[in-house]
């Protein structure tokens, strides 16, 4: 079977191996703790750095999940408010827990084809905290890096954070124009799913330790406090952090990945043209998703397509939130072979029309 669901996603191949080598290295029955994997730490954080072009004086904090990474946020560098500028199921979802958790949220939510612009935080000058959600897995939109830019500019003394879950690992991303980001590995870095990395400035290191909010196990204090030893509060997800290591030693700099994950979006786009009963979500061509192509069409049609993919061995993405029956989405992730794609394309020119 072929997947092109957009998260949890295909995994390198190379993983297979990469599990064998890390059951046979003893890394695997390492406490957190230990010297072992300290060292693991402190290697993968830097191949971070240097593969995904991080500033050199940003943080990299190992934790669960990007939805664990909403509560950590909100528990950890809000004193009174966040503002939420959303136009998607997760971005309104990570507002959600904000308010679940009591704290008091602005949320401004703008069209699928509308550009981000720095004008629709006017409303967002008494928060604390900015959130984004930079590529919005539910409807295959994006946030270029110059309106985050504007944004930056605009508003120079917030935090900004950042969803980057279905980007990150496969587009390149301009780090420095925002305070906090995070991620998930199980769509563009092409891992299991079990670990999201959470990515602060300086800036928002010393907003969290001056707010020092400390009585969640996983506050941002002790995250901070671990890091500096290479250790995490919790036992966390070796395995994963062994694999994402072997991979982002194995893959080329985001530069090159950026550039095929680009060509081949375009490439999706200009083939969904080609057909009458199905098109892209989104009209706005600067606003679509390089790594998220969703494409609508008549409900029982897509529901059709679907289910004759399964028999034809490929998993599409279904729709998700306000446009679960009338869309499917597909994973353009750089784990997913140019092969794939092309069997994909062939199964759609048969059934499309």
């Amino acid at each position: 079977m072929i997947t092109f669901y957009p998260g949890p996603s295909k995994i390198y191949k190379q993983v297979k191996d990469f599990l064998n080598e890390a059951f046979d290295s003893g890394i695997l029955s390492m406490n957190h703790r230990s010297s072992g994997f300290m060292e693991l730490y402190r290697d993968c954080a830097q191949l971070i750095r240097n593969k995904l072009l991080l500033p050199e004086d940003y943080f990299v904090y190992f934790v669960s999940s990007a939805t664990e990474c909403w509560e950590i946020i909100a528990q950890s560098f809000i004193k009174e408010q966040s503002f939420h500028l959303y136009n998607g199921a997760f971005g309104e979802k990570w507002l959600d827990t904000n308010r679940k958790l009591g704290l008091k949220t602005i949320g401004y939510r703008f069209n699928i084809n509308e550009v981000v612009h720095a004008e629709m935080l006017k409303d967002g000058l008494v928060c604390d905290l900015i959130a984004l959600t930079q590529n919005e897995t539910s409807n295959g939109t994006q946030i270029r890096n110059d309106q985050l830019s504007e944004i930056r500019s605009s508003f120079p003394e917030k935090l900004i954070a950042v969803d980057a879950t279905s980007s990150m690992g496969g587009v390149y991303l301009d780090f420095s124009i925002a305070d906090i980001w995070y991620a998930s590995v199980q769509k563009c870095f092409g891992l299991p799913s079990g670990l999201a990395l959470l990515i602060c400035s300086p800036k928002a290191v010393t907003k969290g330790l001056e707010l020092g909010h400390n009585k969640h196990y996983n506050s941002f204090v002790n995250l901070h406090e671990n890091m500096l030893k290479y250790q995490t509060t919790h036992t966390p997800n070796i395995l994963d952090i062994v694999l994402l290591k072997k991979v982002l030693e194995c893959v080329p700099p985001i530069g090159n990945i950026n550039q095929r994950i680009k060509m081949q979006s375009d490439e999706w786009y200009n083939f969904l043209r080609g057909f009458q009963s199905v098109k892209p979500l989104v009209t706005e061509n600067q606003l679509r998703s390089d790594t998220v192509i969703t494409v609508k069409g008549d409900p029982s049609f897509i529901k059709n397509i679907k289910e004759q993919s399964l028999k034809a061995g490929i998993t599409l993405g279904n729709g998700y939130g306000t446009w679960k029956s009338d869309t499917f989405r597909i994973a353009n992730f750089p784990a997913i072979e140019e092969q794939e794609i092309r069997q994909l394309k062939t199964f759609l020119k048969n059934t499309l029309r």
